[in-house]
């Protein structure tokens, strides 16, 4: 089962690399020039905050205010592009018209006991840092299509991936509105740390011994209003729905002391500002 779980990963990624491949060698210019053009700057790079109202814990039936911060890089001079709230920092490395691909990194957030009356014996689940690539394809100019393939380090030492559409309209020149589907997966390691019950935290907490195996994690939906109060800052509201399917669904913390029904809502507000070029 491991074995043919390691092979779909696999072949996620060599699909997300395969399409990467294919646009960039469809573009007019070459692949390595493109990469050099882009290192030597200029950038518009956009910082921001948000506040969000998040599960307690992952499977948790309660919600916590947390602030986040926000990220994002492009070349000056491109118009800015749609980032769904949940969107890892992301930056293109290759792009052409209707495609972009690049490295992306997440962060997510620790689980401590003190948290819930809950999580009392399961430990500590320290933050997690997760760095992988994306790919986005635009097969019409409204509705945007994304992968995500990453690697966890620290937190946890899985494989996590996701898929996402998202239909984008723009109500006025200055307000945005989105919403499309969401699809996550994660392999059997990811799955343990977050979902899985060994037998030390079963004697502690209370709950039966569990392990989880690797997958679809979840399914969902999410929706963005965003405002351009100017060129340089913008504000945005969202709401994103998923709902624990399979392994995750199944774990004693989702069914006896959580919910399968995850709701994590945001505001926030972001600057973009041009810096570069440092070498030419």
């Amino acid at each position: 089962m491991r074995r043919l779980q390691g092979v779909r990963y696999a072949g996620a990624l060599a699909l997300v690399t395969a399409l990467a491949s294919g646009t960039a060698a469809a573009a007019e210019t070459d692949p390595v020039t493109s990469v050099t053009h882009w290192l030597s700057g200029p950038w518009t790079v956009t910082l921001g905050v948000e506040g969000r109202a998040r599960p307690l814990f992952e499977g948790a039936d309660t919600l916590r205010f947390v602030p986040v911060p926000l990220f994002d890089i492009r070349r000056a001079g491109k118009a800015r592009g749609f980032q769904a709230p949940l969107d890892g920092a992301s930056i293109g490395i290759l792009e052409t018209d209707n495609f972009r691909f690049g490295p992306t990194f997440k962060i997510r957030l620790p689980r401590y006991e003190r948290d819930a009356a809950g999580l009392q014996g399961l430990g500590d689940v320290k933050y997690g840092i997760e760095v992988g690539g994306f790919a986005e394809y635009w097969p019409t100019q409204w509705l945007r299509t994304r992968g995500d393939i990453l690697q966890g380090f620290h937190g946890h030492h899985g494989v996590v991936g996701s898929l996402s559409a998202d239909a984008v309209y723009a109500l006025t020149p200055q307000i945005t509105l989105s919403a499309g589907p969401r699809a996550r997966f994660e392999s059997a390691k990811t799955m343990q740390t977050y979902f899985g019950i060994d037998p030390q935290q079963s004697l502690l907490s209370g709950l039966p011994v569990y392990s989880p195996s690797g997958g679809f994690r979840s399914w969902g939906a999410g929706a963005q209003l965003r405002y351009d109060l100017t060129p340089q800052w913008s504000t945005h509201v969202f709401v994103e729905y998923e709902r624990l399917s399979n392994s995750a669904a199944d774990s004693p913390l989702v069914r006896l002391r959580g919910s399968r029904d995850q709701i994590t809502t945001g505001i926030g507000i972001n600057y973009a500002f041009d810096v570069g070029p440092f070498f030419r």
